[in-house]
């Protein structure tokens, strides 16, 4: 329920004020990457509350860190590569950074949270010297396979100091996707402050909570997504460590994403039209108005009930359902929805370290694309809705037996 709290509510991790209000409930939930092996089925399977909060200071959508981040981190099912879209996203970005920035074999460019290479192998391509840093030793180990050199471990001040020792500093560092994903955003944000040279950039990715508002995108909270940012207050944790944004991009990514260039306090980058045109909207969209936060529970409640129909509606005509896309998001909505291995047959997805397991919570089975075109399912329930158009590219010979697609958020379509 919206609201107010206990008085035992907890403290922002931003800036530490009382956390009074809540943003959405939903539920206890396991992790939502913690894909289930076929021996642990029969097992109790841990679930935790995935309750989002907002600051009414300064605006911070936060889940409660009811889990450690090494228990979700240190070992990784998410292997950025296997997103054909997402790998060409980072093609493109090493292309426009290396152009407006000059990079080259002086250069040194340093990602944080750099999974298996997906990014850095792109500047190491162009002969551009590189630094991974990737808590999960097993994602890691992919990059180092692909020559990407990559320190294993949490960020923050202190590895920061550890690697200026060891001489690294950036002419540009990267952070695409792992704001979120960190539970102290101040012990996080100091490090860029201490290994960016004096006139360095730094790219912030991440999916704007603007549009998760605006669109009901309730399925893209989960507990390894601590935080959720609009741009004011990605600005706030930036000046707090004496840096600042300056220019800004919109990104289609994640159902809407934001590409924030920020820089030392004192560095000779000026703010662009383009970061005050889109303060001016956050602005008018009261992204720092409490009351824009108190409407996502109902939208939630609405789409879970058009999922539950649709599925309910196609059992009894006796048509089958199929998923596609075992991804963070779509467990968050199936268990918040409560469905079943009764009700989706299995899910498909191109990563095989997925495959052969189950989705946490609705343990449906994770089979390999090449399912879909066995089974001939009557649907397939699209769970990254952000990647439905190169999924449905992919899966356009689903026509040949008049099957369609389904897409959950934010409110059910059917598309052939």
């Amino acid at each position: 329920m919206n609201g107010a709290m206990p008085d035992a509510a907890p403290s922002c991790r931003c800036c530490g004020a009382r956390l009074t209000e809540t943003f959405i409930d939903l539920g206890r939930q396991p992790l939502a990457n913690s894909y289930v092996p076929v021996e642990r089925l029969g097992q109790a399977e841990p679930a935790y509350p995935l309750l989002a909060r907002v600051c009414g200071e300064c605006f911070l959508v936060q889940v409660d860190a009811v889990v450690p981040a090494e228990e979700i981190f240190s070992d990784y099912a998410y292997f950025s590569s296997y997103s054909k879209g997402w790998v060409e996203h980072a093609r493109r970005y090493a292309e426009a950074m290396i152009s407006r920035l000059g990079l080259d074999g002086a250069s040194k460019v340093i990602e944080i949270a750099s999974n298996d290479g997906y990014l850095l192998r792109h500047f190491v391509a162009a002969g551009i010297p590189v630094l991974g840093v990737e808590p999960a030793a097993n994602v890691a180990c992919a990059a180092q396979a692909l020559g990407v050199r990559t320190h294993i471990g949490f960020f923050g001040a202190q590895t920061a100091r550890q690697l200026k020792v060891q001489g690294h500093s950036a002419d540009l560092m990267a952070a695409n996707n792992v704001l979120a994903h960190v539970p102290d955003i101040n012990d996080f944000v100091a490090g860029f402050t201490i290994l960016l040279k004096p006139e360095g950039l730094w790219t912030i990715e991440f999916p704007h909570l603007m549009n998760l508002v605006q669109q009901a995108q309730f399925d893209t909270i989960y507990h390894e997504h601590y935080s959720y940012f609009s741009l004011g207050t990605v600005e706030r944790i930036l000046a707090a460590h004496h840096l600042r944004a300056f220019d800004v991009e919109e990104l289609p990514t994640h159902g809407g994403s934001l590409r924030v260039y920020a820089c030392h306090l004192l560095a000779s980058h000026e703010t662009t039209d383009a970061l005050l045109a889109l303060r001016e909207r956050e602005d008018a969209a009261g992204m720092e108005n409490i009351d824009t936060y108190r409407g996502l529970r109902p939208r939630a409640e609405t789409a879970r009930r058009e999922l539950l129909d649709f599925l309910d509606q196609a059992g009894r005509e006796g048509k089958k359902v199929a998923a596609y896309g075992a991804a963070a998001k779509g467990n968050t909505l199936l268990n918040f929805c409560g469905v079943t291995a009764r009700q989706i047959e299995f899910v498909a997805d191109s990563n095989p370290h997925k495959q052969g397991n189950y989705l946490p919570g609705s343990h449906i089975p994770i089979r390999a694309p090449e399912a879909i075109f066995t089974a001939r399912p009557d649907y397939v329930l699209i769970l990254p809705w952000n990647l439905a158009d190169e999924i449905r590219t992919e899966l356009a010979g689903i026509n040949e037996w008049g099957g369609k697609f389904a897409v959950p958020i934010p409110s059910l379509r059917i598309l052939d």
